[in-house]
């Protein structure tokens, strides 16, 4: 593939399609992701932004520098329905955050696929309804509003069931606000769960709008900091528990199938 006078190399052109999906990368999370040292993929994405590929931004001094794509970027690698994701202060640490889970769930999980919320919103504007976002009301013109999860895992093949929506919590939202989305989320049948990756300050608040939602069944919390690592997978099982034991109201016994599927890759996390 070409760009302008470049070629542009299967390698680098994963990196490109993977950052326009997610939004923006780190250097570490672009290690993580391919198994490489920090240096090496710091070097890897500061030559892209020299050729004008991606964009680096780094407005919290003691967070690492973010990377997004560019509109050269997104025509050399034929990226198509997104926009160039905009890094500021205020949105910078929890771009850095999603980039970490995306990079843990991908080497967790390498039998799923892991979408960004952008990649999310393209692909439900391309079929003209929801894949895997939750429905939190009805708009002006009739139209549902969606909430859209920060990623969502994936499974691999037409018959591997339906995906699992994933939320990154850093900060405590407004209580109504936040029962309403773990309510929606209860209510959804597009994903077979949805899995909250929690910081400290933040899982408490969460944890009271759960159950104010009656959504335990739906929703599983796990700290941040354990991805990547076992208590992830054995946040998944206590989800797919919950659940269970509500199959007499619901159809879990479908559902349930893809949390299956990651308890027992959970052991490959590293």
């Amino acid at each position: 593939m070409f760009t302008g006078n470049h070629t542009v190399s299967a390698e680098r052109l994963a990196i490109l399609r993977w950052i326009a999906g997610i939004g923006a990368a780190t250097a570490e999370a672009l290690a993580q992701r391919e198994g490489l040292t920090v240096s090496s993929a710091r070097g890897r994405l500061v030559a892209a932004e020299r050729e004008g590929l991606l964009a680096g931004r780094r407005p919290l001094a003691a967070q690492p520098t973010l990377y997004t794509i560019t509109r050269a970027g997104l025509r050399a690698s034929r990226t198509v329905g997104v926009q160039p994701c905009r890094v500021s202060n205020a949105n910078a640490q929890h771009l850095i955050a999603c980039a970490a889970v995306a990079a843990g769930l991908e080497r967790c999980y390498p039998d799923h696929r892991v979408l960004g919320e952008r990649d999310l919103r393209r692909r439900e504007r391309e079929r003209g309804a929801p894949l895997a976002s939750a429905r939190v009301g009805t708009g002006p013109g009739g139209d549902p509003l969606l909430h859209r999860p920060d990623l969502v895992l994936w499974p691999e093949g037409a018959d591997a069931g339906v995906p699992v929506a994933v939320e990154v919590e850093l900060a405590v939202k407004a209580p109504r606000r936040l029962a309403g989305i773990c309510r929606a989320w209860a209510r959804c049948r597009e994903v077979a769960g949805v899995l909250y990756l929690a910081a400290p300050e933040a899982e408490r608040a969460l944890l009271r709008a759960i159950e104010q939602a009656d959504a335990a069944a739906q929703i599983a919390v796990v700290p941040l900091a354990a991805l990547p690592g076992t208590n992830l997978g054995a946040g998944v099982s206590r989800l797919a528990r919950r659940r269970s034991g509500r199959a007499s109201k619901r159809p879990w016994r479908r559902r349930a199938a893809p949390f299956r599927t990651k308890q027992q890759s959970a052991s490959r996390c590293s």
